[in-house]
């Protein structure tokens, strides 16, 4: 044991430096810290194997970025002597993955047609003028989207047109929605959304109590689902903290 430690010691602050990076970047339970800080190179080794390694599940997708970025290149080319509808659509919707909104939106203006009949390019549409705050816009693309399929992505669609209509002011739809979605969906961003338009409703013990349906699930829920909420629990701990000093 004195061999191991007389090993890990000139180690000790690069790993507790790369364990805490990882914290401040997921921001896993709080204990983690003094772990870290309290348990030196040991405890920061810790960490990594139980927060650090199962986290590279995630990290996967980050790789998809190199071969996006060369197919979106490969497709600006093309479209300048095939500028299909289907193209089109392809290049969008790799400029949102890239989060790059005003070039999604573009592309899909391109892409859809008075033939258009699939619900898909109106919904992504819809998320990219979310993101780029034109709700008038989103609520117009997401009803199309419902009148269609009102299931669509899992409800999703249903509870981030309930969203836009809350930014846009119609109140009365907002709540009509957010009330049927919350029956039957139970996505975080769902509930997160709701809780901000109660709250901004005035309706704060409402608010709490979907505040607090989203930080309830984080017990029962296995590691790697947890670590895909936790940027939805985070947002939930913040907008508590408000209602409560409100």
């Amino acid at each position: 044991m004195g061999y191991f430690y007389s090993f890990l010691f000139p180690w000790n602050f690069i790993i507790q430096g790369i364990a805490i990076v990882h914290f401040i970047r997921r921001r896993p339970d709080t204990y983690w810290l003094w772990i870290i800080l309290i348990g030196g190179g040991l405890g920061a080794i810790v960490y990594i194997f139980v927060e650090v390694l199962p986290d590279f599940g995630l990290l996967r997708q980050s790789f998809k970025v190199f071969p996006r970025r060369r197919r979106i290149r490969e497709l600006e080319a093309i479209i300048l002597d095939n500028p299909s509808a289907g193209n089109y659509e392809e290049l969008a919707d790799l400029y949102l993955e890239e989060g790059k909104y005003v070039q999604a939106r573009e592309c899909y203006n391109k892409a859809i047609s008075s033939r258009t009949d699939s619900p898909d390019p109106f919904y992504r549409r819809g998320l990219a003028q979310i993101e780029l705050g034109d709700f008038p816009a989103a609520v117009s693309d997401l009803e199309r989207v419902l009148a269609k399929d009102p299931k669509y992505d899992f409800h999703r669609a249903a509870g981030l047109l309930a969203h836009a209509y809350a930014v846009n002011g119609q109140i009365e739809k907002a709540d009509a929605l957010f009330r049927q979605t919350t029956q039957i969906s139970t996505l975080s961003e769902t509930y997160l959304n709701y809780a901000n338009f109660l709250a901004s409703q005035g309706r704060s013990a409402e608010a709490r109590e979907w505040t607090q349906r989203i930080l309830a699930k984080k017990p029962t829920l296995p590691g790697y689902l947890k670590r895909r909420e936790r940027p939805w629990f985070r947002k939930a701990k913040g907008l508590l903290k408000q209602l409560r000093a409100a």
